[in-house]
């Protein structure tokens, strides 16, 4: 990890900074969810609003949490990070065991620890909200969905007020609910008849954790998604009809990552330095986020199809996190022996953490296998790459469907119904060929980057993601 001891020692964390608040300031509260693809979205969220609106944010989570966000701030403007109040919030203690490689389900049930002492936050959240809210004009929690509970305590004071986050795509939102209360999602029936189910996407544990936060939910005044008109317009509509609540507020301002990346693409990084050595649209990136574990037999069949395929690649191979990624060393996965003697030139293994939204803004990356995780798909979706779609648990399947079969961006390497089958090396070898070397992944990759264009244009004056931003900043500073 990045410099963690230098980081960890550093005076990171601001402590209760909200003494230097002005009396008439609004100020904005962030409480995310301790998985990394939900801290990167707001702390993402946080640099955009004190870059380009000037209010104060307080980032609000343990201190093991508040530094992971931090350390692994991709693409982000550390002058922007550094405008941020990050606030420790005493946090149980939690057992951090090593993931499971060879569990049949992909789900990480080994964070679980984590996620139980993080539902203890209501009363230190709630006195933070509380000292804040003495001396602001306005506090505005913006919150995941899954700490609902612990924020509460919102509407117990006069001048605050909470907006929930949404950290996946709509369209899987808008699925999980229609499939929920056993309505049909409009879909042309072609698409309906592959739509992936809901099974094996969550442990009963996580969907009743899910489930317990519903009597929070309806405490907050509106709803912000990370992503764009541009992207899911129709299912921003469906989505509003479905609401339990009609009255609520909703704005679709994402991407919230950074859209303009040439200022870091030029920092020293072993992945953009061979990068920069590629033709360009040449390269698969290969990564499956921060909460997929595979086996010994899943990497070597990985490895073969990546070796047989002839295609230039970057893979990032790295265990799942643990629920404090600062513990103990993560297991050192073995590759197929002479793998990376034999692909050198033509592969890149990386064992560290990668800068993706670099490595996929960069003009010579052509493609992207992922889990589908909502932060990888929306950074490859902005920068115009397309992407083979491999989901492990959660949301991932609907959003590969989404990237797939809707937005027509990707291949998909493994159906969700044939889960528990082992993806063999020619299954790998022929979706990366033809995502990469053939005449049909030459069309999806030209829909990815003209979708691609459209979402970074969204982004600037006048796009639709901008002016939501703008009206959202503006409701909340009325």
């Amino acid at each position: 990890m990045e410099d963690q001891a230098e980081v960890r020692n550093s005076d990171f964390s601001k402590s209760m900074c909200s003494s230097n608040l002005k009396q008439d300031e609004v100020a904005i509260v962030m409480v995310p969810f301790p998985g990394q693809g939900h801290l990167n979205q707001l702390l993402q969220l946080a640099c955009l609003i004190t870059s380009s609106y000037d209010l104060p944010v307080y980032y609000v989570g343990s201190a093991t949490h508040n530094l992971q966000a931090q350390v692994r701030a991709n693409a982000l403007n550390p002058s922007d990070i550094a405008k941020i109040h990050f606030y420790d919030i005493p946090t149980p203690d939690f057992t951090s065991p090593a993931p499971d490689p060879n569990a049949l389900s992909k789900f990480p049930s080994h964070l679980e620890p984590s996620w139980d002492a993080c539902m203890l936050l209501r009363e230190p959240i709630a006195s933070f909200l509380s000292d804040i809210s003495s001396k602001s004009r306005r506090v505005v929690v913006v919150h995941d969905s899954l700490m609902s509970y612990n924020v509460q305590d919102v509407s117990s004071l006069h001048n605050a007020e909470s907006y929930i986050f949404n950290c996946i795509s709509v369209f899987t939102l808008y699925c999980i609910i229609c499939l929920s209360v056993g309505m049909s999602v409009p879909l042309e029936e072609e698409l309906l008849k592959k739509l992936p189910s809901l099974d094996g996407i969550m442990t009963d544990k996580i969907r009743d954790r899910g489930a317990s936060q519903s009597p929070y939910i309806d405490i907050r005044s509106g709803d912000i998604y990370n992503t764009s008109k541009v992207i899911e317009g129709k299912f921003l509509d469906l989505l509003t009809q479905v609401a339990s609540d009609q009255n609520k507020k909703n704005w679709a301002i994402g991407p919230v990552l950074p859209t303009k990346l040439d200022r870091i693409s030029n920092r020293e990084n072993i992945c953009l330095d061979w990068l920069n050595k590629q033709p360009p649209r040449s390269v698969l990136y290969v990564s499956f986020g921060t909460t997929t574990s595979f086996s010994d037999r899943e990497i070597k069949e990985l490895a073969m199809g990546l070796e047989q395929s002839k295609q230039r690649f970057i893979w990032v191979l790295r265990d799942a996190d643990r629920g404090d990624i600062f513990t103990e060393e993560a297991r050192k996965v073995e590759l197929p022996e002479g793998f990376e003697e034999r692909v050198n030139g033509v592969g890149l293994v990386v064992r560290e953490w990668a800068p993706q939204p670099e490595i996929l803004a960069h003009s010579s990356t052509g493609g992207f296998m992922s889990h589908c995780g909502w932060n990888s798909c929306i950074e490859s979706i902005t920068m115009g790459v397309p992407i083979a779609a491999w989901p492990m648990h959660s949301d991932q399947p609907m959003t590969g469907f989404l990237v797939t079969d809707v937005l027509k961006i990707g291949l998909i390497v493994r159906e969700w119904e044939k889960r528990e089958e082992l993806v063999n090396a020619s299954t790998i070898e022929n979706v990366v060929r033809k995502l990469m070397a053939s005449e049909e992944g030459n069309v999806i990759r030209k829909r990815a980057e003209e979708l691609g264009e459209a979402v970074r244009q969204s982004t600037e004056k006048g796009g639709a993601s901008r002016m939501e931003m703008d009206s959202f900043i503006a409701h909340i500073t009325r």
